[in-house]
């Protein structure tokens, strides 16, 4: 894959201050890139400028961006990789939160993007969306992060046929990398240890990298040879990936993985009686 120069390209990165935001911003820099990111909590020692910014508010991410571009002078490549996970059963209404990760990885995405358009399309710029594998793969008590996920491709679709003239959009896809965005579904007992084989940060940040930097945009990229075949069952033998992944959660409710966790209490109960 042949790649832009990253010398002197501008960068805008959302979640910059988290685990892949801070990576890539960090490969970046050090490329000679110019890097600016956003985040709800800047933590102020990342070696780029990181700027507050609310992406669920209007106001918020309107100034966020606004200082970003001028800062950067324009904008030549964003990165979408704010987003949070959390327990979300697809069997329980929504709630708030369904609500909050719809807000940040969909809706989050869409503002700093619409704010972002006017200048990418001056740069002939590229939007790479970090999407997961759930965008493709659907995992068990994780409803609204596959939804939020697949929804943000859907969105990427419709940008792609709106600015594809000149801005390139592309989509990567991730398994689970280490980092706090899982601590919440820990916690409530809904781990998917054994369902999700976490991935080196190195190898996603590297995609991302190939991602913005490609001279050719291209429409999806997946970040291990494993996920390339996921993506590939997912997207064309769909009725083969659910049972497999149906296989794996049985398994583990009847071993006894979400003993204890309420949000689970139902997967256990039908798999417990109907073996």
């Amino acid at each position: 894959m042949k790649l832009h120069d990253p010398h002197g390209r501008r960068v805008l990165i959302t979640g910059a201050s988290g685990t892949i935001g801070r990576a890539l911003g960090e490969r970046l820099t050090r490329q000679g890139a110019k890097v600016v990111g956003l985040d709800v909590r800047p933590a102020g020692d990342e070696p780029f400028d990181v700027i507050a910014c609310d992406v669920t508010d209007d106001a918020s991410t309107a100034a966020g961006v606004a200082e970003a571009l001028d800062r950067l002078g324009g904008l030549d490549v964003l990165v979408n990789n704010a987003g949070v996970g959390g327990p979300a059963p697809a069997e329980y209404a929504p709630g708030a939160e369904v609500r909050r990760q719809l807000e940040i990885n969909l809706l989050g995405t869409w503002r700093v993007t619409a704010a972002c358009t006017s200048a990418l399309v001056a740069a002939r710029g590229r939007v790479v969306m970090v999407t997961s594998r759930m965008a493709v793969m659907q995992l068990p008590l994780a409803a609204a992060y596959g939804a939020s996920k697949r929804a943000m491709v859907a969105y990427a679709d419709a940008l792609r046929l709106e600015l594809g003239t000149h801005v390139g959009v592309t989509c990567v896809y991730p398994s689970a990398v280490r980092s706090p965005i899982h601590d919440s579904t820990k916690a409530a007992g809904l781990s998917l240890e054994g369902m999700s084989v976490y991935e080196p940060l190195e190898g996603v940040v590297g995609a991302i990298e190939k991602a913005a930097l490609s001279v050719r945009a291209r429409r999806d990229l997946t970040t291990t040879r494993k996920g390339a075949v996921e993506f590939f069952l997912a997207r064309h033998l769909p009725a083969l990936t659910d049972r497999i992944v149906a296989r794996t959660l049985a398994g583990r409710a009847r071993a006894g993985a979400f003993d204890g966790a309420e949000l689970a209490a139902g997967v256990v109960e039908r798999h417990r009686s109907g073996s």
